[in-house]
């Protein structure tokens, strides 16, 4: 039996002033485990998983029976967590047996972690923080007023230009953002304004941006989301800092806010902002916004902002199609070196239409699984992993909710669904509602019919039969029709 070091005797015994007499000690064992560790989980996860959630871990202090371990950023803090923390746990607990939990924290700016762990081997020890997203110390120099690395919030690594997959629905957005990453501040694209739903890419296009101008190292960044800069706000309210707070933010180059619609109903908060995006553009500066609706459909934004926002480029996001969200789980998939079949990704883009974030988390977690067990990814292995996400997207469309919204999209009234009119404004939007309860549900035509105002299931026959038909031959009554289909199944 391996006699225990001095620091580990320490360790199991717990002596509160050991701990401090052994700090020199404590900082090499953690290192050297956490070498070990990070080893093993590598190659229990494969390279490309490990690069991607893992390496960026750097372990923090021992309190207890708990060590630390700090991530640059929330969403990797919220990742390894649901999917690494059990595992974590359990090789701590094999390399130092007083430790039985492990706590995940984001790391705070200025912190000096003990060292940093690349795939099994110690490197110096770095400033525990992400990639700033204020950049260019040359800039930083000139300027005593620009951003710092504690005022915006770092930019993820993996959303480059070269990892977003171009389709149809975002393509202009896509182009727009090339633009600005190429020539900030050109006539026409300040602001740029991108906009559309969860999960479309918004987030990955601003910073790609950023990226793509901090890697040139000749333009300061800042971004942050509009939550993070009310919060910032008002902070610098309360510290009686908010000369300070403007002259950062408008020393800056580049500002990219995120998710604007979080500013609505912060009156003083948007008065700010207004301030601060007029100080920039008239500086000939660059802002980048990103919402979940266009500027004019931002209602409780005050007229002038909402404005001013829609001065410049505009771009949407459209739902992804079918093809896009194939292309990015092929894509994503080939970076992961698993084998995922094709039937599998047709399936996972089937199933999960409306948000690609989800989209690519449950294509990890199936890769992660097949790394972790060593076993093929298949079809009924999918079904099996993915139960969970499955479940919540099957969901069940009823017959009165279809007639509901196919009589608010054709502005009839409810009771004409089931009424004896036959009037074409009335009969076509029937018809379409018929055809989608057979498409959607699972009734019969019979009881179709019933819900129809009695009506044979003949009638449904006919109506499913000529919907298709005038759906073959009029391109715009097929997208309306699809529009409901989608609508009803998000």
């Amino acid at each position: 039996m391996p006699v225990p070091t001095q620091s580990e005797r320490l360790l199991n015994e717990g002596l509160p002033d050991a701990e401090q007499a052994a700090a020199g000690a404590f900082s090499g064992l953690i290192t050297d485990a956490w070498s070990r560790i990070a080893a093993r989980m590598k190659s229990e996860v494969g390279d490309v998983e490990y690069r991607t959630w893992l390496q960026q871990i750097v372990p923090g202090p021992i309190d207890g029976d708990e060590v630390t371990l700090l991530l640059p950023t929330r969403f990797l803090r919220d990742w390894v967590r649901g999917q690494y923390g059990d595992r974590l746990s359990t090789l701590w607990n094999q390399e130092i047996p007083a430790i039985r939990r492990v706590e995940l924290q984001v790391m705070r700016p200025g912190d000096m972690p003990p060292a940093a762990v690349d795939s099994g081997g110690p490197i110096s020890a770095t400033p525990m923080a992400a990639a700033p997203a204020v950049s260019t110390p040359s800039r930083a120099a000139e300027r005593p007023g620009d951003a710092r690395s504690d005022l915006a919030a770092p930019l993820d690594p993996r959303f480059t230009f070269d990892t977003f997959i171009v389709g149809k629905p975002n393509e202009f957005a896509y182009a727009c953002a090339r633009r600005v990453a190429e020539k900030p501040s050109s006539a026409g694209f300040n602001p740029l304004f991108l906009y559309g739903g969860v999960g479309l890419g918004k987030t990955h296009l601003m910073h790609a941006i950023g990226a793509e101008l901090m890697r040139e190292g000749r333009i300061s960044v800042a971004y942050m989301s509009a939550e993070k800069f009310m919060y910032r706000f008002i902070a610098a309210i309360r510290s009686q800092s908010t000369v300070e707070f403007k002259d950062q933010l408008r020393s800056v180059d580049v500002l990219m806010i995120d998710d604007l619609q979080f500013l609505i109903g912060k009156d003083n908060t948007q008065e700010e902002f207004f301030h601060t995006f007029n100080a920039l553009v008239d500086a000939g500066r660059q802002i980048v916004v990103s919402a979940d609706k266009s500027p004019s459909d931002l209602s409780g934004l005050e007229d002038r902002l909402r404005t001013r926002l829609g001065c410049g480029m505009v771009a949407d996001i459209h739902a992804t199609t079918f093809e896009l969200r194939i292309s990015i789980l092929e894509a994503k998939a080939a970076a992961s070196g698993v084998t995922v079949p094709a039937k599998v990704l047709e399936f996972l883009a089937h199933k999960i239409t409306t948000n690609v974030r989800e989209l690519e988390g449950a294509l990890n977690r199936l890769i992660a699984h097949a790394n972790l067990f060593g076993r093929p990814v298949t079809l009924e292995s999918t079904q099996e992993v993915l139960h969970d996400i499955l479940k919540a997207h099957d969901r069940r469309v009823t017959i009165e909710e279809i007639q509901r919204k196919v009589a608010e999209h054709w502005n009839i009234r409810l009771t004409d669904m089931s009424s004896a009119r036959r009037a074409r404004a009335v009969a076509r939007p029937r018809q379409v509602a018929m055809y989608l309860a057979k498409q959607l549900t699972s009734r019969s035509l019979p009881e179709i019919g019933r819900k129809f105002g009695n009506r044979d299931h003949t009638t449904v026959m006919h109506a499913v039969s000529r919907v298709t038909e005038l759906m073959e031959r009029d391109t715009a009554f097929a997208e309306d029709v699809e529009l409901m289909r989608r609508m009803l199944e998000s």
